[in-house]
């Protein structure tokens, strides 16, 4: 099944399970504002209940699943089956967070699924050969997110987003490449994209702050800062 054409550079809105409900509705309904007012692609993750409402309800953002499993209608209690999540609305997946790690075989089976229906794939990489080795499944978003800076507010170096964005283009240059790891900041978000990067995003940054939505756009804000900046390069 053909795939949305991702725009670049793209933010992601990473929740997790901090909010769900009428809290992940309403910052979703923020983000699909943003989305038409500044021009970006902007994905928006959520718990697997609240997919099917956030869709419902917005027209603009990428509905994005946090996981799912490899297998097909049938059997399968308890797992997350790839039909039921397109069925809801969900759009793109996260797969092999360092919250929900997978194995190299469970990876290549629901890379797989995920093409055969569309849905586009953001696969995680804690480190760079972990990365390289991804990239040779031709996942459609590799992030290159060290574990041991998730949640801290330290982002990688821009070595390390040089490096590892060069290393993967060298093996596939269709992969878009985000780096996402401490983003908490606006600046954050400009440095990154700056140093080469096809996208970023945040959790703790967008959920810690006093004002959420206020936070989002100072994000998204820095994301078409850096675009323009880049444009005139």
């Amino acid at each position: 099944m053909k795939m949305k054409k991702i725009g670049t550079p793209f933010f992601v809105c990473n929740p997790k399970s901090y909010l769900y409900g009428a809290e992940s509705l309403a910052l979703a309904k923020a983000a699909d504002k943003f989305a038409v007012e500044y021009g970006v692609e902007i994905f928006f993750t959520a718990p697997f209940a609240d997919l099917a409402n956030i869709k419902a309800n917005t027209e603009n953002i990428i509905v994005t699943a946090q996981h799912m499993d490899s297998l097909v209608p049938g059997r399968g209690m308890g797992h997350v089956l790839p039909e039921s999540l397109r069925n809801a609305g969900a759009e793109a997946v996260f797969l092999n967070h360092a919250e929900h790690s997978l194995t190299l075989t469970d990876l290549v089976k629901t890379i797989k699924r995920a093409k055969e229906l569309g849905i586009i794939t953001i696969v995680c990489a804690d480190c760079l050969d972990e990365a390289l080795a991804i990239a040779k499944l031709a996942p459609d978003i590799l992030l290159c997110e060290p574990t041991d800076l998730i949640g801290t507010g330290q982002t990688s170096s821009f070595d390390y987003i040089i490096e590892t964005t060069t290393r993967i283009k060298e093996i596939d240059d269709s992969i878009l490449v985000m780096q996402a790891s401490g983003i908490s900041t606006g600046e954050d978000v400009y440095n990154t994209i700056i140093h080469g990067a096809d996208g970023t995003g945040a959790t703790s940054g967008i959920i810690k702050a006093a004002d959420q939505v206020k936070s989002l756009e100072e994000m998204i804000k820095a994301v078409v800062r850096a675009r323009e900046e880049l444009s005139v390069k």
